[in-house]
Formats: structure tokens, sequence, C-alpha cells
């Protein structure tokens, strides 16, 4: 199986690319390519850009979603809500395919300083990616990061077990993918 995953942070420190870092770490034997959002910076959005065509940039991370079976995205919070970084590249791809994500498995994360782990954009991703056409297998919101998860690993044995077991979830329902006949 190929599985892309990423952070939606542009910060050099991003405590959710060092989420989706670790998951992807946990995914086994399969293929993963981890996505930097940085590589996708482009111009903000707007009609009028988009009919001087579209950034090399969207076309190349709808690629990297286009060949993955499954994806791992770990959601950053920024005022309730998607960053803006992730928001564009989002409007950027979705005008390109509106489902962009159709027939993809999402093991959806999110975490923060606090104890929510990012639950406000976890409702909001949850809503927006069934919208892109992908089918949410998995979600979780991992609380109070710093005390949670130390030197690349999850150090609380509770939130560790929970981790395990969406990441289980997300491939049984590739390998249920890989396994149906097209």
């Amino acid at each position: 199986m190929n599985i892309v995953a990423l952070g939606t942070s542009t910060s050099k420190h991003s405590i959710n690319q060092k989420l989706a870092t670790y998951v992807a770490g946990e995914l086994g034997d399969h293929q993963v390519r981890i996505l930097d959002l940085n590589d996708y910076e482009m111009p903000i959005y707007s009609f009028d850009r988009q009919q001087a065509g579209f950034p090399e940039q969207a076309q190349s991370f709808l690629e990297e979603i286009k060949a993955a079976d499954g994806v791992v995205i770990s959601l950053a919070e920024h005022n309730l809500n998607f960053t803006t970084a992730f928001k564009n590249v989002l409007d950027w791809v979705s005008r390109i395919d509106m489902q962009f994500l159709l027939g993809k498995k999402l093991l959806v994360l999110s975490t923060s300083p606090g104890g929510f782990g990012g639950g406000n954009v976890m409702e909001i991703g949850l809503k927006y990616f069934g919208f892109a056409g992908g089918e949410v297998v998995a979600h979780y919101s991992l609380p109070s990061f710093q005390d949670n998860f130390q030197e690349g690993v999850i150090v609380n044995e509770d939130i560790q077990a929970i981790v395990a077991e969406k990441i289980d979830l997300f491939l049984s329902s590739l390998a249920e993918k890989e396994a149906t006949p097209a």
C-alpha cells in the first residue's frame, strides 16, 4: 500500500508534523511518503489567479494524493480552524478536482498543547474530507502534546494504545480495499 502522511502546519517545530511522522513510522512495511506543507507554498487562491492557471505546487500535491491508497493527516489548529497554508492548498487542489480524495482511506489526527487536542479543527476536517470524497476510517485528537509526546514517541500508555488502535483500523481498512476487486 502507498500511504501519504503530513502535518498541516508550516512551522519548523510543528507538533502535528511530529505526530504524523510518528504514525508514519508505525505503519509497518507499507510505502509511506511524508509530505512537508512548506513544499506546497503558493499564492493565496482567488478566482482571478485561477484564470492564469494552477500553480505547480497544487498539481504536485494532487499527484501525491492521487498516487496514495491512504492518507494520514494531522491537523494543526489556528483560531479554531485549518491553518491558512493548508486551507490554501485545499482551495487550489479542490479547484482542480473537487473530489480529490475520492477512494482514499484517511486516518485523521490532530494535536495541540491544550487538553482539547485540536478538537475544533478535527470537526471541520471530518466534514471537509467527506465533502472531498475521502473516507475517514479513524480519527483521534491527542491532548496536551508536550505532556504526552516526548522525544519522538507517545509516552502516555493509554494514549499510545488508542493511537495504535486507530492505526490498526486504518491499516485494516486499507487491507480490505486491496482485497476488494475493482
